[in-house]
This record gives structure tokens, C-alpha cells and sequence, in this order.
């Protein structure tokens, strides 16, 4: 369903190009496009059947998984709390995991640029030699998903902090809880889970969701009351938006209000990193937390997994907001897609 579309011959040319792609190409639920604040691409398809069951249309209402699109939105949460002076991010964070051997120099910069030097293996498919596929569905004896940050904290140091990137969403989940336990007074043998969860939910509304408008924004939580910073936000396509909208406006609210400190959107967008084998035409770099598109100079770039895409090209004016089930193996399809539609908007 279309709800409103640019004028633009070109424009819809490119969407139809991504939501009328063949169904083993994907299935697109949500395509959202704003330029200069303002909505001029809006279509939502429909969910196909699932073992869990039957398909439905998705509408503007309708909340989709982030997936690692939510490495991003705790991003987001780690610059309110350096804006509240609560971390610092080159302070080594003195987990007690850490506090005999090389990890000690860990700072949370380290984390989020993936480069922590700490082992774990990035597999969505192979459920044996899966770090991520552990820590987040657990199934297996010593599974970490009762304490995801945990889980991640106790892997071996394989190579010292800063020298090597490692995409791991156990890295991200080890921010969420260190930023768990800063916010609840203690880790959760102290306060329990209720309490760290509970502080958590109440830092991300008042701090990011509320002052934003997502109001549908929903996170996840293990056990542990540590929020699955890596993986787990649900919310709407528009909401999805207005958070790739904050960082086009390098962290003002939509009030004008001040979010997230200057510059902390182009911190994120500084290429460190690089990975060859990313979807797009020159792979994909990384700065800190969000990924950079070298093919769209000065983007920034949340993904996740099955074709989940906020990219955003602050000088442009321009936030596009991809939500749908996208195989792996398809994804260098979509991005082209999704690239070819972005540069048709920076052409308007």
C-alpha cells in the first residue's frame, strides 16, 4: 500500500524497483523516505506466512524487528549518557572479567568501534560454531542467553584492543550492560534484574524514545535485565525514522532540543574499519556503531540482519528507512536497489 509518494517519475521508478522485486529476490514490509523532514516515499507490503503463522498487511502502525539495526540505537544511548556525564569513553571499564590480563584496557571506544580484541564468532546460520546464535537463543549447554554481556565479557583476548575489528554483536550487548549497571547502581547480583531493567527502560524513553516521538519503540531484555542492545528493538517504519532523523540533525531532537552531544553523528560516521566483503558495490566501511556506505560520501548506515537498512546522508537532507525478510545471499541486490533510490532523492 502506497500512502503518499513523491512526484517524482524517478522516485517511483525506484521504489518500484525494490518492492516489486521477484518474492526469491525478498519481500519488502516497509520503505520509508524523508528528505528535508518531510515524508515523500511511504509503502508497506505484506507479511508472508510463517510457521508461527498466518501473513497479515503491514501498515504504519505496524511494529517490525530491528535486528542489529538496534547496535545503533545503543549507540545513541551511550552519547545521552556521555551528554549526562556519566561515561567516558576512553576510560578502560574495569570489568571484573577483565581485571587480571590484557582486556583491563578495554574502553568502551574500543567496543564500539569492534575492536575490542576479544574472540567471538558472527554466524546467523551455523548453530555449533555460533557465538551470536548462543548468546541470543541460547539451546546449548553454557548458553549465554541468560546474560548475554556476560556471555560476551568472558570470551579469550585474541588480539590487543584496537589493533583488530571484529563485528560481534556480543560486543554491543557487553556496552548494554555496562551501561545497565551504571544506570541501576550495580550489577544484577546487586540490584537484581527487575531494577536494571526498569532503569534502562526508563534512561532509553526519557532520554531518546519520548523526546523523538517513538512511541512504539519496544526493547528486549535477557534475564539479566540487560537490554539486547545488539538485536532486539521493535517499532514502526516512521519510528525507525525519526531516530535516522536525529542523527541527520547530529543529535537535535525535533523540538530543537540536544539529544546526543555535537559531533557524536560524525564520530559514528568516521571510517576506522573496513569490510570487504560488505553488500555494497565496495563493501561497507565502519566508524562506531553504524556502518558507512563509501559509494554515498558522509553516509551513515544502521543494518541488520534480512535486509533491515536506516541510512542516512545528513548533508543531503535524507533519511530512507528499509524494513522486510531480505536472504543473505540477496542482499548486494537490495543495496543496489536501495542506493539507486537514494541518489535518485539526492537528485531531486
Amino acid at each position: 500500500m502506497i500512502r503518499s509518494m513523491s512526484e517524482s517519475a524517478a522516485v517511483s521508478g525506484a521504489v518500484a524497483d525494490i518492492v516489486d522485486r521477484p518474492s526469491d529476490d525478498g519481500t519488502t514490509l516497509a520503505l520509508l523516505a524523508v528528505v528535508d523532514g518531510s515524508v515523500v516515499v511511504e509503502w508497506y507490503g505484506t507479511s508472508p506466512d510463517t510457521p508461527f503463522g498466518p501473513g497479515a498487511p503491514v501498515d504504519a502502525s505496524t511494529t517490525l524487528i530491528s535486528w542489529s539495526m538496534a547496535k545503533s540505537i545503543t549507540h545513541a544511548l551511550v552519547g545521552c549518557a556521555v551528554a549526562d556525564g556519566l561515561i567516558d569513553l576512553d576510560r578502560p571499564l574495569g570489568l571484573s572479567e577483565w581485571a587480571d590480563d590484557g582486556r583491563a584496557d578495554i574502553t568502551l571506544d574500543h567496543l564500539l568501534q569492534m575492536r575490542s580484541g576479544l574472540a567471538f564468532v558472527e554466524d546467523y546460520v551455523d548453530g555449533e560454531a555460533s557465538d551470536c546464535i548462543e548468546m541470543l537463543f541460547g539451546g546449548v549447554e553454557h548458553s549465554g542467553a541468560t546474560d548475554m554481556g556476560g556471555f560476551a565479557a568472558s570470551k579469550a583476548s585474541i588480539a590487543a584492543p584496537g589493533a583488530t575489528f571484529n563485528y560481534s554483536s556480543g560486543t554491543t550487548n557487553i556496552i548494554s550492560r555496562y551501561l545497565g549497571d551504571l544506570l541501576a547502581g550495580g550489577d544484577v547480583a546487586a540490584v537484581g534484574a527487575d531494577r536494571r531493567r526498569s532503569m534502562m527502560e526508563h534512561f532509553a524513553r526519557e532520554r531518546l524514545f519520548k523526546p523523538l516521538g517513538m512511541a512504539s519503540a519496544s526493547m528486549k531484555f535477557d534475564a539479566s535485565g540487560t537490554f539486547v542492545g545488539s538485536s532486539f528493538v521493535f517499532a514502526t517504519a516512521e519510528d525507525f525514522a525519526r531516530f535516522g532523523e536525529l542523527y541527520r540533525n547530529d543529535g537535535l531532537g525535533p523540538s530543537g532540543e540536544r539529544l546526543l552531544p555535537e559531533g557524536w553523528r560524525d564520530l559514528a560516521r568516521e571510517p576506522i574499519s573496513h569490510d570487504p566483503e560488505g553488500a555494497g558495490p565496495y563493501g561497507f566501511d565502519y566508524g562506531r556503531h553504524w556502518w558507512v556506505w563509501p559509494d554515498l560520501p558522509g553516509s551513515l548506515a544502521a543494518h541488520g540482519y534480512q535486509g533491515q537498512f536506516t541510512v542516512v546522508l545528513p548533508e543531503a537532507g535524507i533519511t530512507v528507512v528499509h524494513l522486510g525478510i531480505t536472504d543473505v545471499s540477496k542482499a548486494p541486490s537490495l543495496v543496489g536497489r536501495l542506493g539507486t533510490l537514494i541518489r535518485t532523492l539526492v537528485d531531486l
